[in-house]
């Protein structure tokens, strides 16, 4: 049932509006990536584009929580830096967090797009948020049994060069355990690696996140259990796993 004209040309003129008003930040953002703002400045425009995002998409849509982090560089800051990195590396993470911004921005922008084709074929306005993990996840899952030894777990990541297993029971996955993890047990707990098994140090359970959520979800998740990688689930079964280098590469506008 379509809409009576006096409401869908109301709707179209609050979404022509809401669209100069995102354009007019994405344009102010360009220019700062020409010239580096001043502190004051960017958190000014932060501030607004915050309210513009806010407003537009409501103040729990994922649109603004993904512009906050990409505000403080949350992706990046996810690949620990040194405490004192070269001040090159300082620039170059400050200028990746002024093109997150503007992905950010870009996706607000051909959202209302969106919904602008298609209040104007008479259609249902669906929203969107962005990407889905299963735009960016390795679909190759990677495992170890739950009895090898800590030394198998270090061969399979040196060999396949990667940071993550999944622990694998019986017939069904259990666990995961991370390089880091590994470190910290073979040279901080001093256990012998050769005999210690992965189920004395395994993390449980997997921490996981549907192939349909969005990125953002991942980068929430990841924050919020600190982990740098998740395994996706396809109705419950897991068809894959998401890193932060993937992540990385959605907020590089890499695909």
């Amino acid at each position: 049932m379509q809409q009576p004209l006096h409401a869908q040309s109301e709707k179209e003129a609050s979404l022509n509006r809401d669209l100069e008003r995102l354009r007019k930040q994405l344009g102010i953002l360009k220019s700062f990536l020409v010239a580096q703002p001043s502190g004051s400045t960017l958190v000014d425009f932060d501030l607004m584009t915050e309210e513009i995002i806010s407003g537009v998409f409501g103040s729990s849509s994922p649109m603004v929580g993904t512009y906050d982090y990409a505000q403080i560089g949350e992706a990046t800051g996810m690949v620990n830096l040194p405490q004192e990195a070269p001040e090159g590396v300082t620039h170059a993470t400050e200028r990746e967090t002024l093109r997150q911004r503007q992905r950010v921005l870009e996706m607000c922008i051909g959202d209302l797009e969106t919904r602008r084709a298609a209040l104007a074929r008479g259609e249902r306005i669906q929203t969107t948020t962005g990407p889905r993990v299963a735009d960016y996840m390795s679909t190759t899952v990677h495992f170890i049994h739950v009895d090898a030894t800590l030394r198998e777990v270090a061969l399979l990541l040196r060999q396949q060069k990667i940071g993550s297993l999944l622990v694998k029971g019986v017939d069904h996955f259990i666990g995961s355990i991370t390089e880091t993890e590994l470190s910290r047990e073979v040279l901080v707990g001093g256990v012998d690696p050769s005999t210690t098994r992965v189920k004395t140090c395994m993390r449980e359970p997997i921490i996981s996140l549907e192939s349909s959520d969005p990125v953002v979800e991942a980068v929430r998740l990841m924050k919020e259990k600190a982990t740098r990688h998740l395994a996706v689930t396809d109705g419950g079964a897991i068809v894959g796993v998401i890193s932060v280098s993937d992540i990385l590469r959605y907020y590089s506008g890499v695909v």
